[in-house]
C-alpha cells in the first residue's frame, strides 16, 4: 500500500490594483498618467501543510500452539503436527508437561526439552519452541478453556475473558435452478 496524502491546492493571492487617480507632470508641463502599480494582499487563510502521515502497523500477534506431552506414542505425533503446524503458520509451539510429584521438575524438563529436540529434528527445525512443566491444576484449567468453560485471566495490566471460538454452521448450497 502506497502513501496516500491530501492535496492541499495552493490558494490564489488576490491582486488589487490601484485605482489611476493619480497624474504627475514631466518637465515640460505635460500630464501623464502612471501605470497602475499591483499590490499583493496576503491570502485570508495560509496554506496549512499537509499533516504527516501515520502509519499504523496493525498486526496480530503469532498465535501460539500449546501441545501437552506425557510417555505416549500420540503425544510425540501431536508435538510433530505441531511443528510443522507452527513452522507454516510462523507460530510457536509451547510443549508442556504435567509436573510429577515423584519425580524433581527439572528431570521432567530435561526428558520434554530432549523430546522436543528429536521432533524438531525430525521436522526440520524451523519452529519457534519453548517448553514449561505445568501444574496439573494449570493444565486443567487451560483444557477447561477449550471444551466451553470461561477462563479469566487476571493480571496487572487488567482482566481478559477468554471463551473458545463459536463453531460455524455448515453452509447448505442448493444447486442451479432446484
Amino acid at each position: 500500500m502506497r502513501n496516500v496524502r491530501p492535496v492541499h491546492p495552493e490558494p490564489e493571492t488576490p491582486v488589487l490594483h490601484d485605482v489611476p487617480n493619480t497624474f504627475t507632470s514631466d518637465a515640460g508641463g505635460s500630464a501623464r498618467q502612471e501605470p497602475p502599480t499591483q499590490l499583493k494582499v496576503a491570502p485570508l487563510l495560509a496554506p496549512v501543510p499537509p499533516a504527516p502521515t501515520v502509519l499504523l502497523s496493525v498486526r496480530r500477534q503469532h498465535p501460539w500452539l500449546l501441545v501437552v506431552v506425557d510417555d505416549t506414542p500420540s503425544a510425540y505425533g501431536s508435538l510433530v503436527w505441531a511443528l510443522r503446524e507452527a513452522a507454516r503458520r510462523e507460530a510457536t509451539v509451547v510443549a508442556v508437561a504435567v509436573a510429577d510429584e515423584s519425580e524433581p521438575d527439572h528431570t521432567r524438563l530435561e526428558e520434554l526439552d530432549a523430546l522436543v529436540r528429536r521432533a524438531t529434528e525430525e521436522t526440520g527445525g524451523s519452529a519457534h519452541v519453548r517448553t514449561a512443566v505445568l501444574d496439573a491444576v494449570v493444565l486443567a484449567a487451560l483444557t477447561g478453556a477449550t471444551r466451553g468453560a470461561d477462563l479469566v485471566v487476571v493480571g496487572a495490566a487488567g482482566k481478559t475473558l477468554l471463551r473458545p471460538a463459536v463453531p460455524r454452521t455448515p453452509v447448505r448450497r442448493i444447486a442451479r435452478g432446484a
